[in-house]
């Protein structure tokens, strides 16, 4: 129990580092909360900064979903028959970091890097699917906030065809809804036909 929670509270806090903000700095750049959409996210980057940019603030932010979770597979082990429900919950505590971030003051990002990093080291299939969803998604559309809903939709369908977990599909869902909800401004711009396009 002592691992789960001390790993629980890792995740947080390593959800919690703005990789948005970090890049921007180290690359010379504008604090991203002040210009463009606001966000600290891979797309808001790409906008100000370019690929450069994007691509570290997603690998950043995905990596912070990913690492906690392989950790946590590896020391939870002995827990058995809780060891799924465990690292799905240091899964979202990752993805709670990100969106409810302790260094600032709790106003993060949208959550879509880090879920795809916590679903790529629970379901790699899965992750590599809503990845081509994506990509063809972004190659169709131009929108960067579309895709992102697409895959969100679409994570708990992906989740319960590549995996048996029933503790993963209920972490599917939950951050389906997150991102979906962290989203509620862009569909709304959606909806308006005013959502930018790449």
């Amino acid at each position: 129990m002592a691992y789960f929670l001390g790993l629980f509270l890792l995740a947080y806090l390593l959800g919690s580092i703005p990789f948005g903000l970090v890049v921007s700095r180290f690359l010379g750049g504008p604090d991203p909360r002040s210009l463009g959409s606001g966000n600290l996210g891979t797309a808001n980057l790409y906008r100000l900064l370019g690929l450069k940019a994007a691509v570290l603030t997603f690998l950043g932010d995905a990596l912070k979903g990913t690492l906690p979770v392989l950790l946590a597979g590896f020391l939870l082990a002995s827990l058995d028959a809780w060891w799924e429900a465990a690292v799905a919950m240091v899964g979202g505590a990752a993805v709670l970091g990100h969106v409810f971030p302790l260094y600032l003051r709790f106003k993060g990002g949208k959550g879509v890097a880090t879920a795809f990093g916590v679903v790529t080291a629970l379901s790699p299939w899965a992750a590599l699917n809503l990845a081509i969803v994506y990509v063809l998604a972004l190659a169709r559309t131009r929108i960067f906030s579309l895709s992102a809903l697409i895959c969100a939709w679409l994570l708990p369908v992906a989740m319960g065809l590549f995996s048996d977990s029933k503790a993963y599909l209920l972490l599917a869902g939950f951050l389906s809804g997150l991102v979906l909800l962290c989203h509620r401004e862009n569909l709304e711009r959606l909806f308006k036909g005013e959502e930018p396009r790449i």
